[in-house]
């Protein structure tokens, strides 16, 4: 099942708590699609476009409900965002190959280990890509990122950051750089006017 631009939109739209939110994540979506159609021209033969497409668009719908009624923010509980919008896109019927979008993006993806080990608040279970499609998005997203402001991510400052996490998640990082190239942030740079880290 491939999702129109417009059905897309109007699920962030129906989904958003803020006029502010839905800026934040679908711009964000944008990029990281921008970001995916680059690394689809280099490296990657095999993947099948529309499907990266959508999951880029929707791999952060479940941002959304770490917003409270008050319009807070749980920051502490954003690795949860992944399985909210895995269970989000399974309430709109869309698939289980759309939906794997939102729960395995994470970093450069989170074990049943990692999540033991680390106390993540979420269930135990592996939240790892697998397809090369499913790949693309998490690695795509690895170079923007939605602080206040958003900036694009350089992979030196990526592959710093993710260390922190274990000598195997970089070494991950690695690999996947490896495979798929670095992106070249410029254009989209000149798009959305965010800065590079």
């Amino acid at each position: 099942m491939i999702l129109s631009a417009g059905e897309i939109r109007a699920l962030h739209e129906r989904h958003a708590p803020s006029p502010e939110a839905f800026d934040l994540v679908y711009t964000h979506s944008e990029i990281v699609w921008g970001i995916a159609e680059q690394l689809l021209r280099t490296a990657g033969r095999g993947a099948d476009p529309e499907l990266v497409r959508v999951g880029c668009m929707l791999h952060d719908i479940g941002v959304y409900l770490l917003y409270t009624p008050s319009g807070a923010f749980d920051r502490e509980g954003y690795v949860r965002h992944g399985v909210l919008g895995h269970a989000l896109l399974a309430e709109e019927g869309l698939p289980e190959e759309v939906r794997r979008f939102c729960s395995r993006h994470t970093g450069v993806g989170l074990s049943a280990e990692d999540v033991r080990s680390q106390g993540l608040p979420i269930p135990v279970d592996d939240y790892t890509a697998e397809s090369v499609e499913e790949e693309l998005v998490m690695y795509a997203d690895k170079f923007h990122s939605k602080t206040d402001p958003p900036v694009f991510v350089s992979p030196g400052t990526y592959s710093e950051s993710v260390a922190r996490f274990g000598r195997d998640k970089r070494e991950r990082f690695a690999e996947l750089r490896r495979r798929f190239g670095d992106p070249d942030p410029a254009p989209l740079m000149a798009v959305h006017g965010h800065g590079l880290v």
